[in-house]
């Protein structure tokens, strides 16, 4: 059934028995530019694509250039290829992983055996499934041979030499969707994925720091290492951040308090080590700065130097029996010279224009600490009184809980206390004791600094406007505080101060009373003047009662009250409740409110003193008469 491909007659008959229109080639030979008298051996079909050993896919053709394709031949059947004119056949989307394709427009006296003889030149075949409508699927191993499938779409296969219609047909071959591809495609991609994540995760280990060993739990023998450590210089860093993870994992206990306690006083043993380092590096820094200005200063010198030459070299005396070239190459280099002389003097004015500036800055803050330290003495005193003041409460509260826990293990035990837990609560109690009245004792310092400090502010601010008031009207010239330190150096006396101003004794009364009550922090500044001022005026010197504005006894029924509530309070001498006392009176007269009979006894701080008494639960505010106190202090 080989037919050479110089015969034009026979590629024609051939057409013609599968009901094919001729190519329009009838006559002429398929390769013009072939010499038939080299012609072609007989039996030899001509080399395709498809021709089983050579496992090529056939090259990319232009879209624009028609593809001629050859006839094949096999055992049982001819394939003949399709009109080259016409357009290639339509495939489906090809799905991922595609192994399998449809084959249909087969003959319907087609048997496996013959689509197995046509296609296992494309590939090895794992299955075909046969239906009896003249199609079938065909799965190759693997996904390229798909491709050579596709390259005998549009073929007519006859079979033998029969030309009846049940013997021929035109195949369609395209992609098919299987599950099995699918799976083993989608197993593909896993795996690949798996890869593609152990690279990255291999290069991220590689790429990554070392982690820092694991710091150690606690121990005894650990606590005594890391103390040792502690100690010595080259390994304080790794000690103390052991020390500070055994802190935030709460290690801190009863037991080990003591232990950590040394171990901090051994980490601030170093502050001092680290600020006499910082102190010798600032003094190296010092050194390299005056070696690198004394270095500065002699380039300087010597660029001076060099411009001299350069000058010198310019005056007619000797510029005249230079060259011009030479005159040249003279006056860039002095130019040159003189440009980088000037760099280099404006770097060195500028560092000394730093060290001025910085020497300002420390007489200035030298200046404004004085004027504040006594402001922030007061300040300070009150912020130490509260952080006292949170620490006892705090310690008042791990003694509250360890008094419950105390009574808890009490009462699971079921049993009696021997006389060692008897006497430890008793301590517990004792000390809890001494530290509610420690800490109201703070308390009340905290309340009587914080308001001695507001009233220092705003007396202070009353002089300033005072004298502002003063100096606007031109009688004390200066600032406030050249008139203070002038009257510090030489003092005046009253007399002759207000005989020179006369004319300001008006003015002089209605400020001295506000400068009597000034408080001792502003001494230094206010206690010549407030003399001066109140010396003008004789009959601002009125009595120490007659400034008391205001009685802490309104009333004749108040005065009854407070007798009753002394004789009550005289026989009761470890003090009574507010509602005790408050019960008493109501036998006497309903109408006495709580609230009005607590606010009178709070006036009547030399009279009425409140304590507080009891432990935990038990805890009350009970008040004392303390009038016989009270009568020595005022």
């Amino acid at each position: 059934m080989t037919l050479p491909m110089s015969d034009p007659t026979a590629w024609a008959t051939a057409m013609n028995n599968l009901g094919m229109a001729p190519l329009g080639i009838a006559g002429q030979p398929i390769l013009p530019d072939f010499d038939p008298a080299l012609g072609m051996m007989t039996g030899i079909p001509p080399i395709t694509p498809m021709m089983p050993g050579l496992g090529i896919v056939p090259p990319p053709i232009p879209p624009d250039m028609p593809v001629v394709k050859e006839i094949i031949h096999c055992k049982s059947c001819t394939l003949f290829p399709p009109n080259p004119n016409l357009p290639p056949p339509a495939t489906r989307e090809r799905p991922p992983g595609c192994k399998t394709v449809f084959v249909g427009g087969l003959p319907e006296n087609g048997t496996e055996q013959i689509i197995v003889e046509v296609f296992e030149q494309c590939g090895e075949i794992i299955a075909i499934r046969k239906s009896k409508k003249n199609f079938c699927h065909i799965r190759f191993a693997e996904e390229y041979m798909v491709d050579k499938a596709l390259y005998l779409s549009g073929y007519r296969i006859r079979l033998g030499s029969s030309t009846d219609k049940k013997d021929t047909g035109r195949l369609h071959v395209d992609f098919a969707q299987a599950r099995d591809d699918l799976y083993e495609w989608e197993c593909k991609q896993r795996m690949l994925a798996r890869e593609e994540r152990h690279r990255r995760r291999m290069e991220e280990e590689r790429l990554r720091p070392p982690s820092p060993p694991p710091v150690v739990h606690y121990s005894d023998h650990e606590c005594s290492t890391v103390a040792e450590k502690l100690k010595d210089d080259s390994k304080f860093s790794e000690a103390v951040q052991t020390l500070l993870t055994w802190i935030e994992r709460g290690e801190v206990n009863r037991r080990s308090a003591n232990n950590f306690y040394s171990m901090i006083q051994s980490a601030n043993s170093h502050v001092r080590r680290l600020v006499n380092e910082k102190a010798a590096h600032e003094k190296d820094m010092e050194q390299a700065k005056e070696k690198f200005k004394q270095a500065l200063s002699g380039i300087l010198i010597q660029f001076e130097q060099i411009v001299a030459v350069y000058h010198s070299a310019s005056k007619q005396k000797a510029w005249d029996h230079f060259t011009k070239a030479q005159r040249k190459n003279i006056s860039v280099w002095c130019k040159q010279a003189e440009e980088i002389r000037n760099i280099h003097n404006d770097e060195l004015m500028g560092i000394r224009r730093e060290e001025e500036m910085e020497m300002s800055d420390d007489e200035i803050e030298e200046t404004t600490e004085t004027k504040e330290t006594e402001e922030s003495a007061l300040v300070s005193q009150a912020e130490a009184l509260k952080e006292e003041n949170d620490s006892l409460r705090w310690q008042l509260d791990a003694y509250r809980n360890e008094v419950e826990l105390l009574k808890q293990e009490q009462g699971k035990a079921h049993r009696e206390d021997d006389p060692n837990k008897e006497q430890q609560l008793k301590l517990l109690q004792q000390a809890l004791q001494g530290m509610q009245q420690h800490l109201l004792k703070v308390q009340e310092e905290y309340k009587r600094k914080e308001a001695e400090l507001e009233k220092i502010k705003d007396d202070k601010l009353q002089v300033e406007k005072m004298l502002e008031n003063l100096k606007e009207k031109g009688q004390h010239p200066g600032s406030f505080e050249g008139i203070f330190k002038e009257k510090r150096r030489k003092p005046v006396p009253a007399e002759g101060f207000w005989k020179e101003r006369s004319d300001e004794a008006s003015e002089s009364s209605m400020i001295c009373s506000p400068l009597r009550n000034i408080s001792p922090a502003l001494s230094f500044t206010t206690e010549s003047c407030a003399s001066r001022l109140c010396a003008s005026s004789q009959d601002s010197d009125y009595p120490l009662e007659k400034t008391l504005n205001s009685c802490p006894i309104k009333s004749e029924r108040e005065a009854l009250l407070v007798g009753i509530i002394s004789t009550f309070l005289h026989v009761h001498p470890f003090g009574a409740s507010i509602e005790y006392i408050c019960s008493y009176l109501h036998r006497l007269d309903n109408k006495i409110c709580t609230s009005d009979v607590e606010c009178l006894m709070s006036r009547l701080q030399h009279t009425f003193k409140q304590e507080m008494t009891g432990v935990g639960a038990s805890l009350e505010k009970r008040w004392k008469f303390c009038g016989f106190e009270g009568l020595k202090l005022t």
